[in-house]
This record gives structure tokens, sequence and C-alpha cells, in this order.
């Protein structure tokens, strides 16, 4: 973005650092010369690079191991991420609910939604490749069931299953 912008007015220089303010990720390495000149600044990025991959991580207990800690929070992430798919992938929100048992067979599918598509994502996957409940279920809604009638009566076609179909079901006919 500040490529040829010495060439520019003062003024044109200026209406340009206030466009890249409102970018936090490139106003952060910016700078302005005493001369009023806009610069990428080297310092900050490579003191940025040195970050990369790193995470501060903070807990209450001080006899956990750092790995107890990574781990720890792994799995928090996993935790969260499952909250959000029980919301998405049942496709039943919004939903409003006033009495108990109805909230609690609903919280029942949600979690049985969850664990389906963990399931999948664990016994599906391979080692060269990670299934993921979206991919999965994109791959799976390719099947189709068509029921017909004709001359001999009433008969059912499928879709021919693609090969990464054969391996899903495979593989979770093989995990019990």
């Amino acid at each position: 973005m500040i490529a040829g912008s010495d060439r520019l007015t003062p003024t044109e220089r200026a209406e340009l650092r206030g466009v890249i303010s409102t970018r936090p990720g490139l106003n952060r390495f910016l700078r302005v010369t005493g001369g009023g000149l806009l610069r990428v600044d080297a310092a900050k990025i490579t003191a940025n690079a040195k970050l990369d991959g790193k995470y501060l991580l903070r807990t209450s207990d001080p006899h956990l191991s750092t790995e107890d800690i990574a781990l720890g929070y792994k799995q928090l992430l996993e935790v969260e991420r499952g909250w959000r798919d029980m919301k998405q992938v049942p496709d039943l929100r919004p939903v409003y609910h006033r009495i108990e048992d109805r909230i609690r067979a609903h919280v029942l599918l949600c979690w049985l939604a969850l664990l389906l598509a963990r399931t999948v994502e664990t016994e599906a996957g391979t080692p060269e490749q990670t299934t993921t409940w979206p991919r999965a279920r994109a791959e799976l809604q390719r099947l189709h069931v068509g029921t017909f009638t004709g001359p001999a009566g009433l008969f059912r076609q499928i879709t021919p299953p693609s090969p990464e179909v054969r391996r899903l079901h495979n593989a979770l006919d093989d995990s019990g």
C-alpha cells in the first residue's frame, strides 16, 4: 500500500496513513520517518516473527507440568468447538423450550449429534488425511435413494457411492 507513497504530497501521505491506521494488522508494522515518509518497520516484523507459534498459557495450579497445561488448553478448545458444533450440526436452532423434559431431550439430541460427528472424525480419519465432520457429511449427502414404480412393480435405486463414501463406510463399519 505504501509503494510509491514518497511521490505523494504530505497531505495525501497523511490520508494514506489514516487509511492504514484503520487496519491494525498493517498499522503495527508501519513507521513514519522524521520527514513524513511511510516505511515498513523491519524491526517490528522481526520481533513479531519471534512470537510466531508461541502461546502464553496461565493456570492457577503451580504443580501442573507445561505439557499438562498445554493439553488442558487443547482439550478446552475441543470442548468449545464441540459446543459450537452442537449448536450448528443438528440444525435444530433456534429452539425455545419451557418444559424441563423438552430441554433435557434437546440437550440429549445435541449431545448425540456431537457424539456422532466426533465418532465419524476419529474413526474415519487416516494417518495421511484428517476427516472432518463437514467433509464427511458433504460426501455422505451425495448418496440418494430413489423409489420408482414401473411395470415390474416398486423398486429402489441408490446413487453409486464415490470412493470416499466407500472408505467412510468401511472405516465406520470396522469401528464397531
